[in-house]
């Protein structure tokens, strides 16, 4: 079986549709900032340290931290 892809795993400029959270608490906050499943995301960038990385998502640009982007799961 293969492992859940997360944002956390995407490379620079791929695309993923949200499917779920691994953290309740986190889905929340995430939810809130439009990262409802079935919504595509794309990767704009990663920090020279890892973090944070950039992501596009419904129409906006949101800054995450690598264990906040670890907690969605895609498609």
């Amino acid at each position: 079986m293969q492992a859940e892809k997360t944002v956390a795993d995407l490379k620079v400029g791929e695309k993923g549709i949200v499917n779920n959270f691994k953290d309740a608490s986190m889905s929340l906050k995430l939810l809130e900032m439009g990262c409802l499943p079935e919504t595509e995301v794309i990767l704009d960038f990663i920090a020279p340290l890892g973090c944070p990385v950039g992501i596009t998502v419904a129409g906006y640009h949101l800054s995450l931290r690598k264990r906040e982007a670890a907690t969605i799961v895609l498609k």
